[in-house]
């Protein structure tokens, strides 16, 4: 029963996190008809963000704190300058958002002098419960995913503003019809997407170590969970991120770790290729 509390926990902190990065990731390919291939390398830009302030010597909630608003600025400047003129074009959006990806990756490999960086946990140590230790920041980790997943529900359900974002979702051109400006929502939409990656960033800095290719590992992951969740709804992506990160956290402790991670590919590619729309369909017209 221990080993699987202590299972289980693991497989939480994880899909938090997966939760986390594919959420913003979802929202911009739902709202938005395109698939960022700059997503990881915005989860990267959080995490830079939160070793600077550390490493300049001020505290690390700064850091934390600082990391959704730069890379949210950021992704405002991107989707004015370059991913607005290829909307009507997703493919050329796509190598578009992966050449970015890869101008950022390698700017920030060169600051980082090729090394891998650590940045402490701001909260370290452990709780204990039923006999077994719990770290203290993936249990901060997990409460702020499920703090982030109300509020942006809420935000899309309860305000009006959510109520035009879903609106331009179902159909971009009736909603134009109406009056609303999908130019300001998409440039929010993106921003919205961008700001939740760099907060992802910031959160796992602390269990990963900081390297120029640390977005890639996730955006895989992340971009099988909106295939497998569906494109279109709010939680299509959030239950996908949950079954990748399931699967990535979990597969290891019966199979081999060497195993596990093309086994996740594997089940996730056979299990889109029987549900090609996803485990929730929405619409985007």
């Amino acid at each position: 029963m221990l080993d699987i509390v202590r299972f289980a926990f693991d497989i939480l902190a994880f899909t938090s996190v997966m939760v986390l990065i594919v959420l913003g990731l979802g929202v911009i390919a739902s709202m938005m008809g395109i698939f960022n291939f700059a997503h990881g390398e915005l989860v990267l830009l959080g995490a830079y963000t939160v070793f600077i302030v550390h490493d300049a010597g001020y505290n690390i909630w700064w850091g934390i704190l600082l990391a959704p608003i730069v890379v949210g600025l950021f992704g405002v400047v991107l989707e004015r300058t370059i991913i607005r003129r290829f909307y009507e074009a997703p493919i050329i959006a796509m190598l578009g958002t992966y050449a970015i990806g890869l101008i950022i990756r390698e700017i920030v490999r060169g600051l980082l002098g090729g090394h891998y960086r650590s940045v402490p946990e701001p909260w370290g140590g452990s709780w204990s419960a039923l006999g077994l230790d719990f770290s203290i920041w993936r249990t901060f980790i997990i409460v702020t995913t499920a703090g982030v997943i109300v509020g942006s529900w809420l935000f899309l359900v309860r305000t009006s503003f959510g109520l035009r974002i879903r609106g331009s979702l179902e159909n971009a051109m009736l909603a134009r019809a109406c009056g609303i400006s999908t130019n300001t929502l998409y440039t929010a939409t993106f921003a919205f997407g961008a700001a939740l990656a760099g907060l992802a960033g910031a959160l796992i800095v602390p269990l990963y170590q900081l390297s120029a290719d640390m977005g890639l590992r996730f955006l895989v992951q992340g971009f099988l969970s909106v295939m497998l969740g569906g494109v279109g709804t709010f939680e299509g992506p959030v239950l996908g991120a949950a079954a990748i990160g399931a699967l990535a956290s979990g597969l290891p402790w019966v199979v081999t770790p060497v195993l596990a991670d093309p086994l996740v590919f594997v089940i996730a590619l056979v299990i889109v290729k029987l549900r090609p729309q996803g485990f929730i369909a929405g619409a985007r017209k």
